[in-house]
């Protein structure tokens, strides 16, 4: 669409240079009557054809006057080049200035492969334009009088702009007055003036569509944006919504890519409400007016001295807005905000990592937890052997300044200190054997902390902390039958495999244990006890007779731990249960994980902790998924995990897209529901409809805010969106996660 006038009168309104009865410069198709009406005056008629080169002129009439180079075209008159057409009734055209008048002109161009064609549903991305008079003022400049333009390209167009004059230069810009957008001949909107870009690398500057949306919270709500394609690897877009009820947003994304290693995106949204009142069952409800801002960023750096480097945002001013205004259901019910940048590089067998990360937990609106490493530096030597000893060794170190503050309220606790980790190890594998293989190793850990526990109480005396770490684990003997089955249409092989393994870990004696203050799994290994872990998996794996290719329909293992000592038992990271109300034991829960996959449309998983302590599930996810085609896709999970004696989480949800009809019909939904409070947390649904070169979004989501919580002014929030799209206009969703999005935006 970006070049309806102007790719087609490049080719149309190239001068022609005569070529019949001794005017060269043109190939003759058909015959017709040429006169000579004076000493420079030429005059054809009849079916009048010629051609040069790639372009074809035809008209009844034309005047040719060799002094002036003016062309006098009428009756008919076609210009065609390539798969660019134009026609008008009449034609004075310099062929010495290359300036010229087409009279009541229209026409059409093919747009081709340079843009992406599922942007006009099932058109071809064509573009057509008509007016009342089209100028060519310069090599590079037109200007249309009382004209259309649009790439909806059938008898009668679904969508257009109209305007009293457009001046296009080609390449670069089309400016357009008094212009109207009509969608099946109604008027949606008036713009004074329309800056339109037409540039030739397929990403332009300019404003995108407008969305309609409403909700309890903030009213009726149009959000606008404007995209500016600085060049083809950087972009930014600016988002302004305002919302009737409660206030106006504004933010902006920014996106650039340099090389395959080195490439970001920063998103930015701030949010000033103002006072606003609702009615929460027959009460009156004040919210107060604030503002707040979101930061979202994520960026990658290559690096000289084979270094490279990432960065992660994702901060928020106030939880109380974020939870109240987002529309994505994992935004609105985290709590936790992250800040993280990473710096990395390997020479041979040398590795360093130096490491920033600060997440905060919030548990209300005044209470939180920060965690992190501030910084987090690190060295490593990766695995190498003793000389002809089939041995290997590796080692390496760490310093962190491990962050702890807890908030509640006006009050701060900080447990933060320093951390000084060595260590190495040596590593035995015994037999590479296909059906059966042994590894042992042998590590030494030496740390040193800044604080330590005295009596209870976290004081600034260091702690030194030492332990051997020796392993050995065993996978085999693996039995395997194989079952033939020609005559099956499924499949023409089955491959039972039985995979029995056990692990052994001895870590010496801690004897400063409990004076170790713990802020991570690290911290929490406990010292002077053996563990045994054994389990036992079964794969079922299916040569399919369509393809010859095996595919694993069934994975079934069944493991468990054996501590010498109870208490290790819940400080055992592999099992959630560990670091919560379990009291100490001999014996871990039982874990059971199941992968089921019969086709590459079906899949399930099944993982669950069975507490043979009080005979029951401690934690339980089932997941799964049926896809149909390239057409529909359904998922849907469940969990629930003991926390206390008396509480469980206990969540379901569920989900799918569709796309019908060659995907001109298709949506979503969503639910989410939180059984242990006996609530629906979300329901959500989006269906689109793209036909030919226009289509609509709609969105309808109905959000309940956590129960009994003051922080939010209403027990739920109905929302409702709309998108239009035109063909070859860009379209977006705003910061809000509107469209089950983030501010996703496209251009033109």
């Amino acid at each position: 669409m970006r070049r309806v006038c102007v790719m087609l009168m490049v080719l149309a309104l190239a001068a022609p240079a005569w070529a019949q009865q001794g005017i060269p410069g043109f190939r003759v198709s058909r015959q017709f009557q040429l006169e000579r009406l004076g000493e420079n005056h030429w005059r054809a008629t009849g079916e009048v054809e010629m051609e040069q080169g790639d372009m074809r002129f035809s008209a009844d009439i034309a005047d040719y006057y060799t002094d002036t180079g003016l062309l006098v075209a009428s009756g008919n008159v076609v210009f065609v080049s390539g798969k660019s057409r134009i026609a008008a009734d009449k034609v004075e055209f310099n062929t010495k200035t290359r300036t010229g008048i087409f009279y009541t002109a229209w026409g059409t161009t093919s747009l081709g492969d340079r843009v992406e064609k599922s942007m006009f549903g099932t058109q071809e991305p064509d573009a057509y334009f008509y007016g009342e008079k089209i100028e060519k003022l310069g090599p590079r400049k037109y200007r249309i009088t009382k004209g259309a333009f649009t790439t909806c390209v059938q008898p009668e167009p679904r969508w257009e702009i109209v305007s009293s004059s457009a001046t296009v230069t080609l390449e670069k810009y089309a400016i357009l007055r008094n212009s109207v957008l009509r969608v099946k001949g109604v008027p949606l909107f008036y713009l004074p003036i329309f800056y339109y870009p037409v540039q030739s690398d397929d990403r332009a500057t300019g404003f995108l569509i407008p969305a309609y949306g409403s909700s309890t919270v903030r009213g009726q709500s149009i959000s606008n944006a404007f995209f500016w394609a600085v060049n083809r690897s950087v972009d930014a877009t600016v988002f302004h919504d305002l919302f009737l009820r409660s206030g106006q947003g504004a933010g902006g994304e920014f996106r650039y890519v340099a090389s395959a290693a080195s490439q970001g995106q920063v998103r930015a949204y701030w949010l000033n409400e103002k006072e606003a009142s609702y009615v929460n069952n027959g009460v009156t409800v004040n919210t107060p007016a604030r503002r707040s801002y979101e930061i979202r960023a994520v960026a990658s750096q290559a690096l000289p001295a084979r270094l490279r480097a990432r960065a992660n945002v994702d901060y928020f001013s106030d939880i109380t807005t974020q939870q109240t205004y987002q529309g994505n259901l994992y935004d609105a019910t985290r709590g936790q905000r992250v800040i993280g940048g990473n710096v990395a590089g390997s020479w041979g067998a040398n590795s360093l990592n130096a490491t920033f990360n600060r997440t905060e937990y919030f548990y209300g609106d005044l209470n939180s937890s920060v965690y992190g490493a501030t910084p987090r530096v690190s060295f490593s030597r990766a695995p190498r052997t003793l000389g002809p000893v089939p041995v290997y060794w590796s080692g390496g170190g760490e310093f962190t300044r491990q962050t702890r503050l807890d908030r509640a309220g006006d009050i701060e606790v900080d447990s933060g200190l320093d951390r000084l980790a060595l260590g190495g190890q040596l590593r035995f594998p015994f037999t590479k054997l296909p059906y059966f293989t042994v590894n042992s190793s042998l590590a030494y850990s030496l740390t040193r902390y800044s604080e330590s526990l005295v009596a209870g109480v976290q004081t600034e005396e260091p702690l030194w902390r030492k332990y051997f770490d020796v392993r050995a684990s065993a996978v085999g003997p693996v039995f395997t039958r194989i079952f033939d089955t020609p005559n099956n249409g499924y499949a023409s092989k089955f491959k039972h495999v039985i995979e029995p393994n056990v692990s052994f870990q001895r870590i010496s004696f801690i004897e400063n244990f409990d004076q170790i203050v713990k802020l991570d799994s690290f911290d929490t290994i406990y010292g002077g006890s053996s563990t045994w872990q054994y389990g036992l998996t079964n794969r079922v794996l299916a040569k399919r007779t369509s393809n010859n290719q095996a595919r694993e329909l069934l994975n079934v293992s069944v493991s468990q731990t054996y501590y010498a000592d109870p208490r290790a038992s819940q400080f055992d990271a592999s099992y959630s249960s560990s670091y919560l109300i379990r009291p100490p034991s001999n014996y871990s829960p039982v874990l059971v994980n199941t992968v089921v996959s019969p086709t590459e449309q079906v899949s399930a998983n099944l993982r669950l902790e069975y507490d043979h302590e009080v005979d029951e599930i401690s934690s339980l996810r089932l997941a799964g998924s049926y896809g149909w085609k390239d057409a529909a896709l359904i998922t849907s999970g469940w969990s629930q995990r003991r926390v206390t004696e008396t509480r469980k989480d206990n969540y379901w949800n569920a989900g799918g897209t569709f796309r019908l009809l060659n995907g001109r019909v298709g949506g979503a939904f969503a639910f989410d529901y939180d059984f242990a409070r006996d609530y629906l947390m979300q329901q959500r649904y989006v269906g689109y409809y793209h036909a030919q070169c226009c289509g609509f979004t709609v969105e309808f989501q109905r959000y309940n805010f956590a129960l009994f919580d003051p922080r939010f002014p209403v027990p739920s929030d109905t929302r409702f969106n709309v998108s239009v799209t035109l063909a070859g206009v860009g379209t977006f969703s705003n910061l809000l996660g509107a469209f089950t999005g983030q501010g996703s935006s496209r251009s033109y």
